[in-house]
């Protein structure tokens, strides 16, 4: 289902699922962008930092969250136009499920006609409920008009 501009209200929660971060996952995106971190591809360098062993990379985190989003957007996202007060807040590790919210935090209507602008802030977590990651997202989404 497209949602448009008018399908969101300040204080809108959706949640959007949960993914587990499998072995295979965290390897292979750190194999795709080139990440040769000790603390992201060596356990036993990894096990002597303050993390106590491998954690996920921030872009692994970003992107499969951001991924996760998607389908609340499908039809309706003109551009991206910001991301703002992005915060790690608690390590995602190989193994660990993730799940990410989404909340309406403002809207207002563009200068141009047939569209407007919402800030959805994605608040991702793990099995446990930490919070690990959260970020601001201003998009410029479609009027349904």
């Amino acid at each position: 289902m497209t949602r448009y501009y008018e399908d969101y209200e300040a204080g809108d929660r959706f949640p959007m699922g949960e993914r587990l971060i499998t072995e295979a996952d965290h390897a292979q995106f750190c194999e795709l962008v080139g990440y040769r971190v000790p603390l992201f591809v060596d356990e036993a360098y990894a096990r002597t930092t303050p993390f106590g062993g491998r954690i996920c990379p921030s872009a692994l985190v970003m992107s499969f969250s951001t991924a996760m989003t998607e389908g609340l957007f499908h039809g309706s996202v003109i551009a991206m136009l910001a991301t703002d007060n992005g915060r790690f807040s608690a390590p995602l590790r190989p193994g660990d499920t993730m799940r990410t919210e989404v909340e309406v935090v403002a809207k207002r209507t563009s200068s141009k006609p047939g569209r407007g602008i919402v800030v959805f802030r994605d608040v991702v977590s793990n099995q446990r409920g930490e919070i690990v990651f959260q970020i601001d997202k201003t998009l410029l989404i479609k009027q349904r008009t």
